[in-house]
C-alpha cells in the first residue's frame, strides 16, 4: 500500500474515531446529568423524615398536655362541686385553693396546648408540601432517566455503525500505528495533520528543515516531535498566508534581533573609541605643559 493510501485511510479513520470517542464520552457522562436531581431527591427525603420526626414529637407533647389539662379540669370541677357540701371555713379555704390552682393550671395548659396545636398544624402542612415535592421530583427524575436511556440507546446504535466502519478501514494499516493513532485522537481529537511551509498545523511549531523534508518526501509515517500527531505534506496555495507565519512576522525573527544587537554594539564601540582618543589628547596636553613648565 502506497503512503498516499495510508494517509487517506488514517484521515477517514480519524473522523470515525473522533465521533466514536465523542459518543463514548456522552454515554459515560450521561449518569452525571442526573446526579444533581438525585442529590435533590435525597435531600428532600431527608428533610421529610426530619420534619416527620418533629411532627411526632410535638404530637406526643400535645397528647401529654391534653392529659394534664383533663386532670386540671377534673380537679377544678371537683372543687366546685365540693363547695355545696362544706361545713367549715377551713374546708372552704381548702376547696378555694384547689379551685384556684386548678383554674390557673388549666389556663396555662390551654395556652400551651393552643401553641403546640398550631405548631403541629404547621408541621403537618410542611409534610404535605414536602411529600408533593418529593413525588414531583421522583416523576421528573423518572422522566429524565427514560429520556437519557433512550439517548444512550441511540448512541450505542451509532457506536455499532462506527465500529463497523472502523473495521472496514483498519485492514492494511500497521496495528502499532493504529494503536498510537487511537491514543492521540483520544487526547487531541486530531491524529493526522498537514505540514505547511515546514510548520505543523496541529501545534503550529516550526519543524527542523531535514525533518520537514522527510515529511515532504512522504516515504514513511512520521510523528510530530512536539505534539506526536502523524504528519503529511500539503502545499500552500499561492497567496495563502498561514497563521503561523503571520505570528512570526508580528513578533520578528532571531535574525532581526541579532542585527539590532549588532547595531547597538557598533554604536557603543564608536563611542568608546571617541572617548579613548579624547583621553589620549588630554594626556598629550598635560605632557606638553609639564615639559614647558620644567623649562
Amino acid at each position: 500500500m502506497v503512503m498516499t493510501e495510508v494517509f487517506d485511510k488514517l484521515k477517514a479513520l480519524q473522523d470515525v474515531l473522533a465521533e466514536k470517542y465523542s459518543l463514548e464520552a456522552k454515554i459515560n457522562d450521561s449518569p452525571k446529568q442526573l446526579s444533581s436531581q438525585d442529590e435533590l431527591l435525597i435531600r428532600l427525603r431527608k428533610e421529610f423524615l426530619e420534619t416527620n420526626e418533629s411532627y411526632e414529637k410535638v404530637k406526643e407533647e400535645v397528647g401529654q398536655i391534653q392529659v394534664e389539662l383533663d386532670e386540671a379540669v377534673k380537679s377544678r370541677e371537683a372543687g366546685e362541686k365540693g363547695m355545696d357540701n362544706i361545713s367549715t371555713h377551713r374546708e372552704y379555704e381548702a376547696l378555694e385553693k384547689q379551685i384556684n390552682e386548678a383554674s390557673a393550671k388549666e389556663a396555662a395548659l390551654r395556652k400551651d396546648l393552643q401553641k403546640k396545636e398550631k405548631e403541629l398544624e404547621e408541621l403537618n402542612e410542611k409534610l404535605r408540601a414536602d411529600e408533593e415535592m418529593i413525588k414531583a421530583q421522583e416523576a421528573n427524575l423518572d422522566a429524565n432517566k427514560a429520556s437519557i436511556d433512550s439517548e444512550v440507546a441511540q448512541y450505542k446504535e451509532q457506536l455499532k455503525e462506527l465500529e463497523s466502519k472502523e473495521q472496514e478501514i483498519v485492514p492494511g494499516l500497521d496495528s502499532e500505528i493504529v494503536y498510537k493513532f487511537q491514543r492521540i485522537i483520544q487526547r487531541n481529537s486530531e491524529g493526522i495533520v498537514a505540514v505547511k511551509n515546514g510548520v505543523c498545523t496541529g501545534c503550529h511549531m516550526i519543524l527542523p528543515a531535514q525533518f520537514a523534508n522527510e515529511v515532504h518526501e512522504g516515504e514513511k509515517i512520521l510523528f510530530c516531535p512536539y505534539c506526536s500527531r502523524i504528519l503529511f505534506h500539503q502545499d500552500v496555495a499561492e497567496g495563502e498566508i498561514t497563521e503561523d507565519y503571520l505570528s512570526m512576522d508580528e513578533t520578528g525573527s532571531l535574525a532581526d534581533f541579532d542585527d539590532e544587537f549588532a547595531d547597538e554594539f557598533e554604536d557603543e564601540l564608536d563611542e568608546d573609541m571617541v572617548s579613548e582618543d579624547s583621553d589620549e589628547e588630554s594626556s598629550d596636553d598635560v605632557d606638553d605643559k609639564s615639559i614647558s613648565f620644567e623649562e
